[in-house]
């Protein structure tokens, strides 16, 4: 049976009117976005289900070195304020000693203990590994272990002595290797733990007089990564922050030699405190984020940076994808200011070199 030729085109009249036509285009791209929109959401309402069991640090074993001042300090009180246990590592005794006094005042019940060590993390290996068993046997397995132990060196690259070198490597990456790896086979017996690495916004980007300091934190990140693919099946996660600059007696030490270019550059992010810092720090770990950054700062660094870094969470990724654009084109800003800062300190140098000449 033939279809009538006139009621198809009042039916075809009436779904594609001529005055629909020029709207075509605006009516797609509100269907794509309607897809774009609920696709995200998604997204965001499933992220949850893939991200870490956050750890909870009530009656946790919290291992921190570099402990007796500075970030390290803050963490361990932060942590004890949660309910955990608490081991300090660090050379000083006597600083030690007052920081467990400072920790101990946080306690929220009777039980909590806090454990002194004192031992260099970057020298031997065996010996870090038999105060980790000590602190262990006393307090139970590391559920979460934070590497602060760090020292920092400014100076341009040709007056910075060999021997910095090296011993930025050493403290700053084997201080930090060397705990991990006395813990990390029995978190993997254990099937859980949070491992967290310190570094820098300076082991993010290379600045001005931070030639032997950088490379020490950018080491890092590298290790952390390569770490978090292998022990992410067994429910490990790996932190790595990033804090700006921060008013610690090894900022007050560093500021001492500072060049003046490295100055005036740090000046344009500000100095942060230790327990603001510390805060950041202990939540991104117990959440098990891979990258944790303080302020709005670091967090566009952490952004600009990520790289194939490992992801948390897919809203995390989602963010990366839409902000690098605009990120990188306000990082441009900062690297010009950055190298005008250069140069103009260069070209008063040799003014003055000049003019002392003439005298």
């Amino acid at each position: 049976m033939s279809s009538d030729p006139g009621w198809s085109s009042a039916v075809s009249a009436w779904l594609f009117p001529s005055s629909w036509w020029p709207l075509l285009p605006f009516i797609m791209l509100l269907v794509a976005a309607a897809f774009v929109v609920a696709f995200v959401l998604l997204l965001y309402m499933i992220s949850p289900l893939i991200s870490p069991k956050p750890l909870k640090l009530n009656g946790a074993h919290v291992v921190v070195t570099g402990g007796s001042s500075g970030i390290g300090k803050s963490i361990a009180i932060e942590c004890y304020k949660q309910g955990a246990f608490i081991t300090l590592v660090a050379r000083d005794e006597s600083k030690l000693v007052q920081a467990k006094k400072e920790v101990e005042k946080c306690a929220v019940n009777d039980k909590q203990v806090v454990l002194c060590i004192s031992v260099d993390v970057s020298k031997d290996y065996s010996q870090v590994e038999s105060v980790i068993k000590q602190a262990q046997e006393k307090l139970g397995p590391v559920d979460m272990l934070v590497n602060c132990a760090g020292t920092a060196v400014s100076g341009k690259f040709e007056e910075v002595d060999v021997e910095r070198f090296r011993s930025l490597m050493e403290v700053n990456y084997l201080g930090s290797v060397y705990p991990t790896r006395a813990v990390i086979t029995t978190m993997k017996e254990r099937r859980m733990g949070r491992v967290v690495f310190v570094s820098s916004q300076a082991g993010q980007i290379g600045l001005f007089g931070y030639t032997a300091y950088s490379a020490s934190k950018f080491a890092l990140r590298g290790l952390a990564e390569a770490l978090q693919m292998e022990v992410k099946p067994y429910n490990i996660y790996v932190t790595v922050t990033y804090p700006p600059d921060t008013d610690t007696p090894c900022l007050t030490e560093e500021n001492k030699t500072k060049p003046l270019e490295t100055k005036l550059i740090s000046e344009t992010s500000g100095v942060c405190q230790p327990e603001q810092v510390a805060k950041v720090i202990v939540k991104d770990a117990v959440q098990g984020n891979f990258n944790s950054s303080v302020g709005p700062d670091g967090y566009m660094l952490s952004a600009l940076t990520c790289g194939m870094s490992p992801v948390t969470s897919i809203t995390e990724g989602l963010q990366q994808i839409v902000t690098m654009g605009l990120f990188r084109t306000i990082a441009l800003f900062y690297l010009g200011s950055f190298d005008s800062i250069v140069r103009r300190c260069m070209i008063q140098r040799e003014q003055s070199k000049a003019a002392d000449k003439r005298e």
